[in-house]
């Protein structure tokens, strides 16, 4: 029976325009949709924009410009990532324009009313701004926020709650027992570290005033804006139409085989803990899966849109390219850990790994077909001599990705592919066939090694397909007879030169690069 998986990312706040982490989660999320249709589920592959944000509010007022104008212009840059980033996405979803976002919050809102879970109290709190969160004291880091290393925001006034205490046991069981796996398991440990020092009641709204009239009015009681997490955890919902039409809803969450969120580790305890209860308590099933993923840095700070260290994946992708920056994203960014950024690591790593060795080899197939058998393919089942361990990565690969992502483990996956890649040119430089066909056995045994090095090429192109869609159809194509002849072999990847000037983590800016073959 075909699966229904449910694929989502995290929405960004718009109070600037994108940055290479959010690029990170887009790809890592792509990739796992893509490999899912490949093997044979039903997938939808969903992101969108948080725009009802103090953070949007505060930006637009430094700018002298409307908040709906200028959410619109940042969100814009975050929905055309999917160009650049060569992303099958299948809905985009904005909190503040998309019809079905408002009417499914306040239909989400009434259900956890109507299981006793809202309440109105007084509260204050230290608040972090960047992080639209309340924070206690012994969470701060020398008295500033331990994300942002900010000042915080004394608060003070009347809000709505929700009971969080009361979802404790049923929280801890659901992680406890697997039902929602998160993964790696030591962000897994930290949400129930977090579980076993008690659960406080958490606030769900803000004063319409302190919002400046910007968000969702609270239902029934409109001098309250709800909390721009409450509203835009709902996102994995409204857009499946909750609040409207049900019958996405029942396909893509109810009755999904997954249901799986993309998170960064700064925001794991909403996904984790807030989010699950929230989903209890309105009657709705919770996620099997939430995947976490590190930060990354640029010269040991962390990537961020307001943080003053900040890279654009679109001027990025513009200078180096779609496959460069994929491929440096899943192949040098670890499971566990933050990842450092420089051009020079990806330059190296897209010239190293895609120009000479994926794009070197499969040049060399091509042009061995061409120039000893006219370019036409091989046709033999004759076993290649000496092939065992090109063989064996072969036939190990696809199950070797299929643990590897299921691990959430995209440098173990892409590691599979290039197995193949430096099996197969070990071949050609063991077995040699430019002498073999000059022997006498150049029939037979050539006809074999050729033979196996395009099955090679062929395999590492569908493996290859959820990681680099776009250079896996180049290979595909180089591999594929056209009235009977593979087609003229040319350069699949393009050599990169490291920057000049040298990145700049203020500004951003990359420098030039040469692009050129």
């Amino acid at each position: 029976m075909t699966a229904h998986t449910y694929i989502t990312t995290t929405i960004p706040y718009v109070n600037a325009r994108p940055h290479l982490g959010f690029a990170l989660e887009l790809v890592q999320a792509d990739v796992l949709a893509r490999h899912r249709r490949l093997r044979g589920d039903h997938v939808r592959f969903q992101t969108g924009t948080d725009d009802n944000s103090l953070k949007n509010v505060l930006a637009a007022e430094a700018a002298g410009v409307g908040v709906q104008e200028f959410v619109d212009g940042n969100a814009a840059a975050f929905t055309a990532l999917a160009g650049p980033l060569s992303l099958a996405v299948d809905d985009i979803i904005r909190t503040s324009r998309d019809p079905r976002h408002r009417t499914g919050v306040e239909r989400f809102w009434r259900a956890c009313a109507d299981a006793g879970d809202l309440y109105r109290r007084h509260y204050e709190g230290l608040y972090c701004v960047g992080c639209e969160q309340f924070y206690a004291p012994a969470e701060l880091d020398g008295g500033r926020c331990p994300d942002h290393g900010t000042e915080l925001q004394r608060v003070s006034e009347e809000n709505w709650f929700f009971r969080l205490s009361r979802y404790a046991d049923r929280l801890r069981d659901l992680i406890g027992t697997g039902t929602l796996r998160i993964e790696p398991a030591e962000r897994r440990n930290e949400v129930l570290s977090f579980i076993a020092g008690g659960l406080e009641d958490f606030s769900i709204s803000r004063s319409t005033v302190r919002a400046r009239g910007w968000g969702i009015p609270v239902p029934g009681d409109p001098g309250q804006v709800i909390y721009v997490w409450w509203d835009a955890l709902g996102n994995y919902l409204t857009a499946l139409g909750y609040g409207t039409a049900d019958a996405d809803l029942r396909r893509w969450w109810t009755g999904a085989e997954r249901r799986v969120h993309l998170v960064g580790k700064g925001v794991l305890r909403f996904h984790a803990v807030y989010w699950p209860a929230m989903l209890l308590s309105a009657g709705q099933v919770p996620p099997t899966d939430i995947l976490v993923h590190d930060y990354l840095t640029v010269e040991g700070r962390k990537i961020s849109k307001s943080g003053g260290a900040t890279i654009d994946p679109a001027a990025l992708v513009e200078r180096y390219g779609t496959d460069a920056v994929r491929w440096w994203l899943l192949r040098e960014v670890p499971r566990v850990g933050d990842a450092d950024f420089t051009p020079e690591r990806l330059v190296g790593r897209a010239n190293g790994e895609l120009a000479n060795g994926l794009g070197n080899l499969v040049n060399r197939v091509v042009s061995m077909i061409h120039r000893y058998r006219a370019g036409h393919a091989p046709a033999t089942e004759a076993p290649a001599p000496d092939a065992e361990a090109l063989n064996l990565a072969i036939h190990r690969a696809p199950a070797l990705i299929d643990a590897a992502l299921a691990a959430f483990d995209f440098r173990r996956a892409t590691a599979a592919v290039w197995d193949i890649v430096d099996e197969a040119n070990r071949y050609i430089n063991r077995v040699r066939p430019w002498e073999l066909a000059k022997s006498e056995r150049a029939g037979r045994d050539l006809d074999a090694v050729l033979a196996t090095l395009l099955r090679a090429t062929r395999t590492i192109a569908e493996c290859l397909t959820p990681f680099l869609p776009d250079a896996a159809a180049r290979v595909t194509r180089q591999c594929t007879p056209v009235d009977g002849r593979l087609p003229a072999p040319s350069p699949l990847f393009q050599r990169l030169t490291t920057p000049a000037p040298a990145h700049d983590p203020e500004t951003g800016d990359q420098g030039a690069v040469d692009r050129r073959g």
